[in-house]
């Protein structure tokens, strides 16, 4: 099974018989809503798969995909902002499961000017993943580019294995691995890289050197379908030189 659980394994962790799970997965018996809901939870679906497999199953849909600018997560959205704008001075930016930047704090916007040509971002489009690839974007700029992008790049493997990625993610990976100096073997997951949720990257432009690591999180028990696929990228100063810079920079 893609998740990694035998079929009497995912019995005992969705405390069902083997025997009935065995009649459900050949299609001897019919799931109800409850046993669709237990599987799904068991095995951690994400929402929008779940609602897809109750679909298939012959039931409504029970998660909803709520605007994030909706009055519904008011209150979801000003949690989110408040953790962007405790970040400063370091940069912090809100993706969606696309890595489409939805939302980025002063730090985000002090660092994408020192580090960027003002037409790029608008040239790309707010995406952290092709702003990290591209050759006109953050990539010149990165030290530790090979190690980093490595990581990324199977980052978005999980999301697609993950059952997170739709189509879209799909085209943003193959267009991320056709950039020039994407070595070939980064098209396949490889399951042996490290799923830290830090990832150290080094900027350099000039004189200016800067060392984070970055922290990638999500929100806990969500029952929305959009607050399930929102994250937040976090980055943390490595080193006391970095700390400095950053402080500098957002000084009046």
């Amino acid at each position: 099974m893609r998740r990694g659980l035998s079929q009497l394994a995912l019995a005992v962790d969705a405390d069902v018989s083997a025997r009935h799970l065995s009649f459900v997965e050949t299609g001897r018996a019919q799931p109800s809503r409850e046993m669709v809901l237990l599987l799904t939870r068991a095995l951690d679906v994400p929402l929008r798969d779940r609602n897809d497999l109750l679909s298939a199953a012959g039931y409504a849909p029970v998660y909803r995909a709520t605007d994030l600018d909706a009055p519904a997560l008011g209150q979801a959205r000003r949690a989110l902002e408040f953790v962007l704008r405790q970040q400063e001075p370091y940069p912090a930016i809100l993706i969606d499961r696309h890595w489409d930047i939805l939302q980025a704090n002063g730090g985000t916007a002090r660092l994408v000017e020192l580090l960027l040509d003002p037409s790029v971002p608008a040239e790309l489009g707010l995406n952290a993943m092709r702003l990290m690839f591209h050759p006109r974007g953050f990539r010149p700029h990165i030290v530790n580019w090979d190690a980093m992008a490595a990581a990324l790049i199977q980052w978005l493997h999980r999301d697609i294995l993950s059952g997170l990625a739709d189509a879209e993610t799909h085209r943003l990976l193959d267009e991320l691995l056709a950039y020039p100096g994407v070595p070939r073997h980064w098209r396949r997951l490889d399951l042996d890289v490290s799923t830290d949720p830090f990832l150290p990257i080094e900027f350099r432009r000039g004189d200016v050197k800067l060392r984070y690591f970055s922290m990638l999180t999500s929100l806990g028990t969500p029952h929305d379908i959009t607050l399930q696929e929102l994250r937040i990228e976090s980055f943390f100063p490595a080193d006391p030189a970095t700390e400095d810079a950053a402080r500098r920079f957002a000084a009046p």
